[in-house]
């Protein structure tokens, strides 16, 4: 018997009754019960669809700018569709893997911090159409609903764009600006993560971000009002007097990775390389804290020497002065700097994401990579630490190329000791440096190169930048 026969009476949303509807099931405009669904595991019963928002209903019901969808076939026209490109905040640099839809129901304001987001579950808002960017950061939704106000969400993780169409008309295609197409680089445009940056003495990482597009009144002190918090590694400590996100010291970064209850109020954790490990700022109770926030569903980006997070602190000739985290996940060295000229191979076939990497890098808008799979490291930037991981609980991004296929970036889910359709976070570690060093004695941002100035991203910069965005999404892999 259908959930619907079952508790026909069980409740009346539109007359606000008491809700009473048994576990399992909701209560539905119409009034009735109706049950719950999962889009992988939990199917409807016969005669019912089950919805994005986990809710089975009649397939043919509409709700909302659902019933301004146009039956363009009957008349031999074309579907109404809306296409565009989206681009990271700088609008320039297109985006592959992006969330594009149009939602039925009123999206639900994002909160700060460290949650489990799976793949698996269900986008907010019920999404009527949906699509993901190509390799070139292109959308098409199909059967679309034309008219006025039309809401679009574009997403990836808690980066969130919504905007609203003025018009859409119906039978054709609605192709959108660029401008209303990019991720938000201010907040007041839409959600950007909350975002912790140390740093180093060796990869500036927080050059990267104003460099992506990120407005720098974003870039701020933990205590000011930024979506973007700098904490002082052993890099840069000082805001540049005037500097649009504000001046002052940038308070030490070693009582913040210490204090899991202050890393989970963060979406995502960037850590600079410093050169070195200096395990001294990093005690066991650190470590175990940065664990403890990643298993919780934190997103970690780790650069070169924050190889300690993963795989313990060392002496030199391997003694580990403390053990890993992540036990045997990794075989680690006591490094190497690679030759000028280094060259980096994405890996396709051990990375399910690799293939698509691949495409967006030598992508000709993108200019990642002039052959496929390749990535030319400049500035003598490449390093080596980690000589192999484990393929079942890591996927290897890239690896150097003629080097005993050393992986230079690899990736692994969290808690990574369990089931990986459990895993709620994720940790991404990098060899390959990205940004260079502070420039010495300068502020920040004149301690990025070139005194703070915008320059044109480099290809391991755009490398890190794919990286970045998929660190920031949902943990599995993407429903088409």
């Amino acid at each position: 018997m259908a959930p619907t026969e079952v508790c026909q009476q069980a409740c009346n949303a539109s007359a606000g009754a008491p809700v009473t509807c048994p576990i399992g099931y909701y209560c539905a405009g119409s009034g009735h019960c109706d049950a719950d669904c999962d889009l992988v595991t939990n199917p409807c019963a016969t005669g019912k669809m089950c919805n994005a928002d986990g809710q089975c209903r009649d397939p043919n019901a509409c709700s909302g700018v659902g019933c301004d969808v146009t039956n363009c076939a009957k008349d031999g026209k074309p579907a109404t569709t809306i296409s565009g490109k989206v681009y990271a905040p700088n609008g320039t640099l297109p985006l592959s893997g992006i969330n594009v839809y149009v939602p039925t129901t009123a999206g639900h304001p994002l909160t700060d911090g460290a949650v489990c987001n799976r793949c698996d579950e269900n986008l907010p808002g019920t999404p009527l159409a949906r699509a993901l960017t190509d390799s070139a950061g292109n959308f098409t939704l199909t059967n679309v609903p034309s008219g006025k106000d039309i809401p679009l969400v574009i997403t990836s993780g808690k980066w969130r764009r919504q905007i609203t169409l003025p018009n859409v008309n119906s039978c054709t295609d609605n192709m959108l600006a660029a401008a209303d197409t990019r991720l938000p680089k201010i907040k007041s445009e839409g959600d950007i993560p909350k975002i912790a940056i140390t740093t180093g003495s060796a990869d500036s990482l927080e050059c990267l971000i104003r460099k992506m597009g990120v407005a720098d009144s974003e870039i701020t002190a933990p205590t000011g009002s930024g979506r973007i918090h700098l904490y002082a590694g052993n890099g840069v400590d000082q805001f540049a007097s005037g500097f649009a996100g504000g001046s002052g010291a940038i308070p030490s970064a070693t009582p913040f990775w210490a204090n899991t209850n202050t890393l989970k109020t963060y979406d995502i954790v960037i850590l600079s390389c410093e050169g070195q490990q200096n395990p001294d700022t990093k005690p066991q109770a650190a470590l175990d804290a940065m664990k403890a926030y990643a298993d919780f569903g934190g997103r970690v980006f780790a650069s070169h020497w924050h190889n300690v997070w993963i795989g313990g602190a060392y002496r030199s000739g391997g003694n580990f002065q403390r053990p890993a985290v992540w036990n045997n996940l990794a075989t680690w060295n006591a490094g190497t700097t690679l030759d000028t000229g280094l060259v980096d191979l994405i890996d396709e076939m051990q990375n399910p994401k690799g293939a698509a990497f691949a495409d967006w890098m030598l992508n000709p808008v993108v200019m990642g990579s002039t052959v496929r799979d390749e990535i030319q490291i400049q500035d003598n930037t490449g390093r080596t630490t980690c000589s192999a991981i484990d393929p079942m609980r890591a996927q290897r991004w890239t690896y150097v190329k003629g080097g005993g296929n050393q992986p230079q970036n690899f990736q692994f889910a969290t808690p990574n000791e369990g089931p990986v359709n459990q895993a709620c976070g994720k940790v991404v570690f990098s060899d390959m440096h990205v940004s260079g060093g502070p420039i010495a004695n300068q502020s920040y941002p004149n301690s990025c190169a070139a005194a703070g100035a915008i320059t044109a991203l480099t290809p391991q910069e755009k490398a890190l930048i794919f990286m970045l965005f998929d660190l920031a999404s949902c943990v599995g892999q993407p429903i088409p």
